[in-house]
């Protein structure tokens, strides 16, 4: 009788080690599998489809991140948030953003600098998206969507077409006002300098005391280091650099830089 009992116990003992084993094998593999699940999320992942009232939470996220500088190297908008940047980017909010951005440029300017009124005191503009707005180009070519094409994009500069920014044309005209020498570095070919100048006359730019644009030879170099030389052109000149205005990060960064930067928004593209 006691045999049998002991042979039950072990009977039953090896049906519980065999079912605890398999209870650990299954929350191992259920501990993988919401291990790789949750690694693979991401709300910064452009691939990920985001359905539902999330979406737009979304793609704001996406783009605060760009202005940021979070979000570097991107050829396209993310395709679920093209319509929402196309909004924004033709919104009152961008107006009220970029015109945000400049009145701190007036704030900054009213307290700032003592100018020494020899003729060497400046400011520096971008001109796309800064003083001209592409906006109307990006409307007909998907808001960022589609990868650019930079052949159609020149056809539609050598127009010159592209509307002022109001603010920035403001801003351009108290900085004039004021004896500050101005000066344009763009990222825009050399080839282009005559519809470009054309294009900023006829919508109220002009006085400008500089017009830099990309000459062959800079063109195999980033705009960043680009943009960064040019300073470094202006600096040695003797000239103090009060500020610069733009909307992309490479028109700040690099050495010598401006004492102050002002960045307008822009997630329709991006420019290293």
């Amino acid at each position: 009788m006691c045999l049998l009992c002991s042979r039950t116990r072990m009977s039953l003992s090896l049906k519980l080690q065999m079912a605890g084993k398999k209870v650990i094998l299954l929350l191992v593999f259920i501990s993988l599998f919401l291990g790789i699940a949750f690694a693979d999320w991401n709300i910064l992942n452009q691939k990920k489809k985001v359905v539902g009232p999330s979406l737009k939470n979304y793609c704001e996220s996406w783009r605060i991140n760009v202005e940021l500088n979070n979000i570097k190297g991107f050829d396209v908008v993310p395709q679920e948030c093209v319509e929402y940047i196309g909004k924004y980017m033709t919104s009152s909010q961008y107006k009220a953003d970029s015109g945000r951005a400049l009145e701190e440029s007036m704030l900054y300017l009213s307290s700032c600098c003592t100018l020494a009124g020899d003729g060497k005191d400046a400011w520096i503009f971008d001109v796309d998206d800064t003083l001209l707005s592409t906006v109307p180009y990006y409307k007909k070519h998907g808001f960022g969507g589609d990868k650019l094409n930079v052949s159609s994009l020149e056809t539609w500069m050598k127009e010159s077409k592209a509307p002022p920014l109001e603010h920035s044309l403001n801003l351009f005209n108290e900085i004039k006002g004021r004896g500050i020498k101005i000066f344009l570095i763009s990222s825009r070919r050399e080839t282009l300098r005559s519809a470009t100048v054309d294009n900023l006359i006829k919508v109220g730019y002009h006085g400008w005391t500089g017009l830099r644009l990309r000459a062959l030879e800079d063109e195999l170099t980033d705009v960043k280091n680009y943009k960064a030389e040019a300073r470094r052109r202006l600096t040695d000149e003797g000239y103090r650099i009060w500020g610069a205005t733009g909307d992309q990060w490479s028109s700040f960064d690099g050495l010598p830089s401006a004492k102050r930067t002002f960045k307008l928004p822009n997630s329709l593209y991006y420019v290293s």
